[in-house]
């Protein structure tokens, strides 16, 4: 199996994970201070990835040249979850979701600017597709709302965290030096633990953690391990192989797998015009995947 297979597969594997994020962190960022929260996953996720990486390849010494590189990803990473749980505080899973769909837009530009990865016409008719489908669910199918550009708080304060997202996937690649995705995964969560620390040490402290609900727990659990630890190590693999574009057309399946989770935790289906929104993306993610070369 070709890196480029290998590298699809991790990002389909990658938004199956992100989206439960949406569900469950909809149910718990009310319970909890957005930091607090991502603090204690990124020092989870930082175990459980580090381990991985002394059980495979390894952590020499050289891959923690340039030490700022790990700091500048970390804190990045740090912002966009942060910003996304205070985002889910009131926007709905599913529109936010939508809102994620937005970063290949922006990834593909950072992707120029960073690497000069060049976005062909079919590339960008795909991206545009998407951002239309996107905007469709954001605005719940309401063209009046639409038109007069009402969005929620929420949504737009994910969309700052997306900006983020989509700066540092091209990063990434910019900044590795032949580092395995595992190893610079866990430079980049330690980092981001200690950034984390810092910034929230208030609400660290404030928060009475033996009293929290079940639903933060279970969060905290699924975040730290299936929607960081592996998601990260997935994504650090996938720009190492695809381009920015392709590597963030993936997310325009969030929003379906978001839909599925919905209806599995029992909140029903969204109405058919949004429904249509959501086929708009996944019309834009097969254009993304076509061969380029072929």
């Amino acid at each position: 199996m070709s890196g480029q297979m290998r590298g699809h597969l991790a990002m389909l594997l990658f938004s199956a994970l992100v989206a439960g994020s949406f569900s469950l962190g909809a149910l718990a960022a009310n319970e909890i201070a957005p930091a607090a929260l991502n603090a204690l996953r990124f020092f989870i996720a930082g175990v459980v990835i580090g381990t991985a990486a002394l059980a495979t390849t390894g952590i020499r010494r050289q891959a923690f040249q340039a030490p700022w590189r790990y700091l500048a990803l970390g804190g990045i990473f740090a912002l966009y979850f942060v910003l996304m749980f205070e985002g889910l505080k009131t926007a709905p899973p599913v529109s936010t979701a939508a809102v994620f769909t937005l970063t290949p837009v922006m990834s593909a530009g950072f992707g120029y600017l960073l690497l000069r990865q060049i976005t062909t016409p079919r590339m960008a008719l795909a991206l545009m597709i998407g951002a239309v489908g996107a905007l469709w669910v954001i605005f719940r199918a309401d063209l009046g709302a639409l038109l007069a550009f009402r969005v929620g708080v929420g949504e737009m304060i994910f969309f700052v965290a997306c900006i983020a997202h989509a700066f540092y996937t091209p990063l990434v690649r910019k900044l590795n030096r032949g580092e395995p995705a595992v190893v610079f995964s866990f430079g980049m969560m330690v980092a981001g633990f200690l950034v984390l620390v810092v910034w929230g040490w208030s609400d660290i402290w404030a928060t009475d953690w033996a009293n929290l609900p079940p639903i933060v727990w279970i969060t905290i659990a699924y975040t730290s391990i299936a929607a960081s630890s592996m998601t990260f190590v997935l994504l650090q693999f996938a720009t190492l192989n695809l381009p920015s574009a392709k590597v963030m057309a993936y997310t325009y399946l969030v929003p379906s797998w978001v839909i599925l989770w919905e209806f599995a935790l029992g909140h029903g289906l969204p109405r058919g015009l949004v429904l249509a929104g959501v086929g708009l993306t996944v019309v834009a993610l097969i254009m993304l995947l076509k061969d380029e070369n072929a």
